[in-house]
């Protein structure tokens, strides 16, 4: 027995599954020192949906939040999310984009890089990996947790080991929708923890009102990390309050050496901003309730607030039930996917056209992207698909066997190109390879504010051309 690492998730994924990652660095910046003095094994403060809400929403540069949050936070390990092949976006890159942007992460501060992949095929995390590994930063590999017919304590360890094989310096049971029930959180953990040598963490959300038991039978059963958030965005769709997991391992074996009158400090100054989040309606109460059916949804926290922002946007927030019901049987239909950014995004967009075109029938509007996962352009599913369904989606489109990866030409020199007339730091590239258009607005943008100047001025030295 030793004490219980803590990963505190406030700077990232409290605000992702609450308040659809709206949280500004400027709302960050007074408590970030404090913070760093608590004693928090990592702080998870990128990655995620971070990247493309500063660009998209907070018209922030999310490379300056991370080298921001890097010059408060000295003693403390940084942590970020990263989808493998996907890197922060919602396709497959290409290789030498993987690669870039790990360098780059770990250039501007990131420590520790939870890499997961949506279905759980390690071949799509074979490329974020070995870039990681050889910057030299810490790879945590992610299971990506789900309950079907299709997955077991065994499967999930097998897929543990081999992450190990491929460098994994830690392994991490990623629970996104908050389906582990605390005696399986205890088994998962004894299966996990005789299969591997290295560390194992636990993350896991509130949803179904699970997690607080989950975790502690998780520390029973020899876990070595677990992540939290401070009380004042705890709960619901986020995760355990970090002062109450403190408070309950205090003088036991597993006392994590945190002090409630730190981690206070910090919770008064996020209390503010979460009665400015419920006052101006970033925080819907719906997202903070204890839902049980989640069991039965796996819809994770993020992907909850977003379904209610999607439906809000087409005046059909009273649909929720039924699109809810609606994702579990296109989960179903697509091979049991863990839903997990990007797969929860792809099944949840196409429930929520089942529904609301319901009466031209189900996928009469099927997405580009569900086509992509039934053709397995991000992978293989955990379940063979039906042959008739298959045909009804794609046609008769490419399967893709392979790697996906294998077939994505390299795209860092098209790149360089494209961002040229943009460009202030080598990290815009990778802003534009991830989300082109929004990119570019926030480059136009951010050469407006900074030079007072058209979109066609020069950004370095803000001169017109002739």
């Amino acid at each position: 027995m030793s004490k219980v690492l803590i990963t505190e998730t406030v700077l990232r994924d409290a605000h992702q599954s609450l308040a659809a990652t709206r949280m500004t660095t400027e709302e960050m910046l007074p408590i970030l020192d404090q913070m760093d003095k608590v004693g928090y094994y990592s702080l998870e403060a990128w990655g995620g949906a971070t990247f493309d809400s500063c660009l998209r929403f907070l018209k922030e540069d999310p490379w300056e939040r991370l080298r921001t949050i890097r010059n408060h936070v000295k003693n403390t390990k940084l942590q970020m999310l990263f989808r493998g092949q996907n890197i922060l976006g919602y396709r497959h890159y290409a290789d030498d984009v993987v690669e870039y942007f790990v360098q780059k992460s770990i250039a501007n501060g990131i420590d520790i890089i939870r890499i997961f992949d949506a279905l759980n095929d390690a071949r799509n995390l074979e490329t974020a990996i070995r870039a990681t590994k050889k910057e030299n930063g810490h790879v945590q590999a992610a299971i990506c947790y789900t309950t079907s017919p299709y997955h077991t304590n065994e499967g999930f360890a097998q897929y543990a080991k081999q992450l190990e094989e491929m460098g994994a310096d830690s392994i991490c049971i990623k629970d996104m929708s908050g389906l582990l029930k605390p005696l399986d959180a205890y088994q998962l953990v004894k299966t996990l923890k005789n299969t591997v040598k290295v560390p194992v963490h636990l993350h896991t959300h509130y949803t179904a009102g699970l997690a607080s038991m989950a975790l502690l039978k998780a520390i029973e059963a020899g876990v070595d990390g677990v992540d939290t958030t401070i009380s004042p965005l705890a709960m619901g769709t986020s995760h355990t309050p970090t002062e109450a997991l403190v408070a309950t391992l205090q003088g036991s074996p597993y006392d994590t050496g945190l002090s409630l009158a730190d981690l206070d400090v910090v919770a008064k100054h996020f209390n503010g901003i979460r009665e400015k989040y419920l006052a101006n309606g970033l925080i819907d109460p719906k997202v903070l309730k204890v839902d049980v059916n989640a069991l039965r949804y796996q819809v994770p926290g993020g992907m909850l607030s977003n379904l209610l922002s999607q439906l809000k946007m087409a005046g059909k927030s009273d649909k929720l039930e039924e699109v809810l019901e609606e994702v579990a049987n296109v989960r179903r239909d697509a091979g049991f996917p863990p839903l997990v950014t990007p797969s929860s995004q792809i099944v949840g967009t196409q429930a929520v056209n089942n529904v609301l075109f319901a009466e031209e029938g189900r996928y009469a509007r099927v997405t580009k992207e569900f086509k992509a996962l039934v053709r397995g352009e991000y992978g293989k599913c955990p379940a063979e698909l039906d042959p008739d369904f298959k045909k009804k989606i794609i046609g008769d489109d490419e399967i893709i066997d392979y790697r996906p990866a294998d077939k994505i030409a390299p795209e860092i020199d098209s790149l360089r190109q494209r961002v040229a007339p943009y460009e202030e730091q080598e990290e815009d590239l990778l802003s534009l390879a991830l989300f082109e258009q929004v990119a570019i607005k926030f480059f136009e943008q951010r050469k407006q504010e900074k030079y007072g100047l058209d979109a066609n001025a020069d950004p370095k030295n803000g001169i017109h051309p002739i």
